[in-house]
């Protein structure tokens, strides 16, 4: 794993660190918090009549989680994945999942005043997903929430 960039932080600004990955030619990046490891890529298997997002389930250590297809749920083509591809496995709402992405591309320590809002684009455009723009020397990232993306995980433990 890329060890942490520290961006110029100056003193008193909150700062929260995230984790930078690349799908197609986009960078996105969520909260570190959020994150469990990053594994290499490795075949999943497919499980019939799943959401069109689920690629499939792999083991993870005696417990099966499912393992997204991120781009998919942004609403890209789907991800080809290549040995470059890696799993993100993340907790939401209490649940493990692997996302699947292009590749990791950095740690970073980021100031909050760094987050700008995601612009008006479109009506269709689900602005939930994002918790906005983060700005930094080297480009701009989206920055994702987990929380809101995967709505339809919440309270399936009380569905159980």
């Amino acid at each position: 794993m890329p060890s942490p960039v520290h961006l110029h932080v100056g003193a008193g600004t909150e700062t929260f660190e995230i984790i930078a990955f690349r799908i197609r030619d986009q960078e996105f990046c969520v909260k570190t918090t959020t994150i469990r490891e990053i594994r290499g890529w490795a075949p999943s298997t497919p499980v019939p009549h799943s959401p069109a997002d689920v690629i499939g389930v792999m083991n993870l250590r005696g417990s099966v989680i499912p393992i997204i297809d991120l781009a998919y749920k942004l609403g890209m083509s789907s991800t080809e994945a290549t040995e470059r591809s890696a799993i993100v496995v993340a907790e939401v709402h209490n649940t493990v999942v692997g996302l699947v992405v292009d590749r990791v591309s950095d740690i970073l320590t980021i100031r909050a005043d760094q987050v700008q809002p995601v612009p008006e684009i479109t009506t269709s455009f689900d602005r939930s997903v994002a918790e906005g723009i983060i700005t930094h020397e080297s480009g701009m990232i989206c920055f994702l929430n987990l929380s809101r993306m995967f709505r339809d995980l919440d309270g399936a433990d009380e569905a159980a």
